[in-house]
């Protein structure tokens, strides 16, 4: 017999996906609607669900790390994304890096055999919902879907740009003059370019005088600090790349002997090795402007692009005080958040915000009390961080030990990681006993 419990998701990315996973696991039916082939947005491309737009990295793999410790926590919690990634891993250093085509692949296919999940391609422009339901529009939520939205919560909705680095096809690069390392000799995944001074300075001066796509002009550029287009961190001085995506520090270039001047690091983008993407280049350079600039570089000079660096606008709600430890909205208890839109930056922690508002939606249209994991853990600073209201301007941000509760007493700089991910895992295992 089917179960009459049902919920409603909007949105096939990686949180609407996982919604979708961890409701059916609750025993209820699910309709996932996603626009696509239907209607694509700006920075997408493929009709599969699950689709990486930027980097195909989900970032360190180190248990003491924040976002080392959140994939654990999903692991631990059954996720369908960290299923896939597993599936589909390139290798990327002590990085998880993926094959975005395999990835997007396993978890459309996973979704697709699952006898209560029903996929529904088309777009949904209104909260008229009946049943619990998950909006997991993310980012780049369509304009009619902001504006319902913007009814909802009865303020302007905020925004910020996010940027996209370009990808370079394999066979195009100069493996004379660029060389495998990974910093301080840990492996040899990433491809670098090495730069001289001289080098450097030709490369400056083409990035900080190249002509950008313009904004729309009712828009303010309000960029994420951890995701900075490139020639917004050239203008902020000389030696500012120096010291993010173009630091030479821990590697030598086996061909002089010596530690360059400056490194643009390329990670491997597919399983077969056919693709790269240059590590921290996101741009809003024009396409020609950015084949000119990028040719400048050590190794690049025939370098052929699989894809362009963009721009793209990313939509998120104000949730402090709209949303309660649920996810749900305080004055809509029926319609849940789930994903980036509410506030979270980040591949895994989109995932992690959808996981708990599929499983809490589930519970709420099987009549089961809802959930909110502890403030100790991973997911829950980051619950912690979107539900603050004594936070004053609001934005967007990456799981980070700054969003958990203090540890208790003195811990060594050194040690204060693994005590972190430590106090997360015995806090998430405490709290899944009590289930």
């Amino acid at each position: 017999m089917t179960n009459p419990a049902l919920i409603n998701i909007v949105g096939g990315g990686l949180a609407g996906a996982e919604a979708a996973w961890q409701a059916q696991r609750q025993g209820v039916r699910v309709c996932l609607f996603e626009m696509k082939p239907e209607r694509f947005s700006p920075a997408h491309q493929s009709p599969l669900l699950g689709e990486l737009v930027c980097s195909n990295s989900l970032r360190s793999e180190a248990p003491d790390s924040a976002i080392g410790l959140l994939k654990n926590e999903l692991r631990r919690l059954g996720s369908l994304i960290m299923g896939a990634a597993a599936a589909s891993r390139v290798p990327a250093g002590k990085a998880l890096a993926v094959d975005r085509q395999a990835f997007a692949r396993f978890i459309t296919e996973a979704l697709a055999e699952q006898p209560d999940v029903e996929i529904v391609r088309q777009e949904v422009t209104a909260l008229n919902f009946s049943e619990p339901a998950v909006i997991a529009t993310g980012p780049l939520t369509t304009d009619s879907m902001a504006e319902s939205l913007r009814e909802l919560t009865g303020r302007e909705q905020l925004h910020f740009y996010d940027a996209i680095s370009p990808i370079v096809f394999a066979d195009s690069i100069n493996h004379d003059i660029v060389f495998r390392a990974s910093r301080y000799g840990a492996g040899d995944d990433y491809l670098n370019c090495p730069l001289t001074e001289a080098d450097y300075q030709t490369f400056y001066q083409a990035l900080t005088t190249a002509e950008l796509m313009p904004l729309r002009t009712f828009e303010e550029a309000r960029f994420f600090e951890g995701c900075l287009p490139i020639e917004v961190m050239a203008a902020r001085g000389y030696q500012t790349l120096l010291f993010g995506p173009m630091k030479p520090v821990g590697l030598m270039d086996p061909h002089t002997g010596r530690q360059p001047f400056a490194v643009v690091q390329l990670r491997q983008e597919n399983r077969e090795g056919e693709l790269y993407n240059l590590v921290g280049f996101q741009t809003r350079l024009k396409y020609g402007e950015q084949r000119r600039v990028l040719r400048l570089l050590p190794g690049l000079e025939q370098a052929e692009f699989a894809r362009l660096g963009s721009v793209h606008r990313n939509t998120f709600i104000h949730s402090p005080g709209l949303l309660t430890r649920f996810l749900n909205f305080a004055a809509r208890p029926q319609l849940f958040l789930g994903g980036q839109i509410t506030g979270v930056e980040g591949y895994l922690e989109s995932t992690a915000m959808g996981w708990l508002a599929g499983v809490n939606a589930a519970r709420l249209a099987r009549q089961q009390p809802l959930l909110s994991p502890p403030p100790e853990t991973a997911m829950g600073a980051l619950v912690r961080h979107i539900t603050n209201t004594e936070v004053r301007d609001f934005q967007p941000m990456n799981v980070n030990f700054g969003l958990f509760p203090a540890l208790p007493g003195r811990v060594p700089k050194k040690g204060r990681g693994a005590a972190y991910a430590q106090r997360a895992l015995e806090a998430l295992e405490a709290w899944l006993a009590r289930l």
